[in-house]
């Protein structure tokens, strides 16, 4: 058993203070838009230094330097960290990567391609002209589970819902947009509307879109309110962006504290705001269509979307009894459960190697015959052989949330 600490990601998107405070730290100057929990090898988190061999060692770890990171430490040994199961399935490497996530501004307009195309595009990325986003072999299907309430855009609409959208917009464009969508069979509708918008749609095409948006609010005449609200907020931070008209074509997305929502390759989708934990395959390849100042690259992107229409796909937990919720994504990588605890041992499903992060509260990790303190904020990986793991509040009401292989 080893404290893992987390690795800060400071996007320009990211809020200053929601994972600080969500950790226990002071917020500074600095955005922290993510804190991965992991083994990818661009951000390997490191592990605690004061983990010792002793039995019952429950020390907290808060704010203490670390001795190496989870991708050496699994590196020394695989066979026995991940276990034979996992090795057989993936190999040397941690299959997933568990994040915090707190977009104050949204993120980019984004899709993550699937398993073949992530295997052809990053062979590619190493030829000459080859593409940039590509950074590592693997998909990267993805589970947000919403610790507040958190805002995205997320998979085509419906056709007819879509050109509701459109329609009345002043632009010729929209009412291109509104035929196509009409007209033609949904899938060549959706992929040939949003070519159209990001590809046609002139800075001054978007900001009269955003300006009619904000006049149908106006005047109480919005086909859907947050959309259009989500189009003028959108204007406002990527002034003549067509991703900004680009939402107008997906979903909508609430989600309230504990709602759980997956996002599969090839899905078009944004965050828009809200405090949020990530789990999702070992990758970070995003490919991006707009929103954003980092690299776009929009054939490659447009190439690998799935266009075809669905509501956002939420997942139901499987409840174990009345102390532990299970949600399974329909991929092989990983899996997250959520344990609430008060004073009593809960044992927890799973296996192979694991990562426990407290979300509320303090908890006591115990496996392998030792025990762990953990803050909110604060993770442990637990290897393969560790065996059973048990759960306790420390004082209290507590929740953890553990990713594990399925």
């Amino acid at each position: 058993m080893h404290g893992l600490a987390g690795v800060v990601r400071a996007y320009a998107w990211g809020s200053p203070d929601r994972i600080p405070e969500f950790v226990g730290r002071a917020a500074t100057a600095a955005t922290t838009a993510e804190l991965w929990f992991g083994a990818h090898p661009s951000a390997p988190s490191p592990l605690r230094s004061d983990d010792s061999d002793d039995p019952d060692d429950s020390d907290d770890s808060r704010g203490k330097p670390a001795r190496g990171d989870l991708r050496s430490h699994i590196a020394a040994d695989p066979h026995r960290i991940l276990g034979s199961d996992v090795t057989a399935r993936f190999g040397t490497e941690l299959p997933y990567l568990l994040k915090l996530i707190a977009p104050e501004s949204p993120l980019s307009l984004q899709v993550h391609p699937n398993l073949a195309q992530a295997r052809d595009g990053h062979r590619r990325a190493g030829l000459p002209g080859g593409p940039q986003d590509y950074v590592d072999a693997n998909h990267k299907p993805e589970l947000v589970y919403a610790l507040s309430t958190f805002e995205a855009v997320s998979g085509f609409r419906a056709p007819r819902r879509a050109a509701e959208m459109f329609a009345g917009l002043s632009s010729p464009l929209a009412r291109e947009i509104v035929r196509m969508l009409r007209h033609l069979p949904p899938r060549d509708g959706a992929r040939l509307a949003f070519r159209m918008v990001l590809t046609e749609f002139s800075a001054g095409d978007v900001g009269q879109v955003v300006a009619d948006c904000a006049d149908r609010l106006a005047r109480g005449s919005s086909p859907s309110q947050r959309s259009d609200a989500t189009v003028v907020r959108l204007g406002e931070h990527f002034p003549g962006d067509p991703g900004v008209v680009a939402a107008l074509l997906l979903n909508p997305v609430t989600l309230k504290p504990g709602e759980v929502m997956f996002v599969p390759a090839g899905s078009v989708h944004a965050y828009l705001g809200g405090l949020g934990l990530e789990i999702m395959a070992n990758s970070d390849n995003v490919l991006r269509a707009g929103l954003t100042g980092k690299n776009v690259d929009l054939e490659e992107m447009l190439a690998i979307v799935d266009y075809t229409a669905a509501p956002p796909i939420r997942l139901a937990a499987e409840e174990f009894g009345p102390h532990v919720r299970t949600y399974y994504a329909p991929v092989d990588d990983f899996e997250l459960s959520v344990i609430d605890v008060t004073g009593e041992p809960v044992s927890v499903p799973g296996k192979g190697p694991r990562i426990l992060l407290a979300i509320e509260g303090a908890a006591q990790v115990h496996a392998g015959g030792r025990c762990r303190r953990l803050e909110r904020g604060e993770a442990v990986f637990l290897a393969a052989d560790d065996g059973p793991v048990t759960v306790t509040g420390a004082g209290g009401r507590a929740s953890v949330v553990q990713a594990d292989v399925p």
